[in-house]
């Protein structure tokens, strides 16, 4: 089976998103009241977090990749 490359940025929205799912659903059972807007502004701020960890991760791949020697044909 093929292998994934690691997707921190996927990981980080996925969270970001079984975090609300979560939280709405707490809160429609009467299990947790959630305090105001927190989960409405919580998807978008998992958004913008996701997309600065996919930069960065980007970033670190593409360097790390230029200073790696390159392969030996096996």
């Amino acid at each position: 089976m093929k292998r994934h490359p690691f997707e921190p940025g996927r990981l980080i929205t996925g969270l970001a998103a079984l975090t609300v799912g979560v939280g709405y659903g707490l809160d429609s059972v009467g299990r947790w009241h959630a305090p105001g807007p927190w989960l409405f502004f919580a998807i978008p701020a998992g958004l913008l977090l996701s997309g600065i960890t996919t930069a960065v991760w980007a970033t670190v791949r593409r360097h790390h990749h230029r200073d790696a020697p390159p392969r030996q044909p096996s």
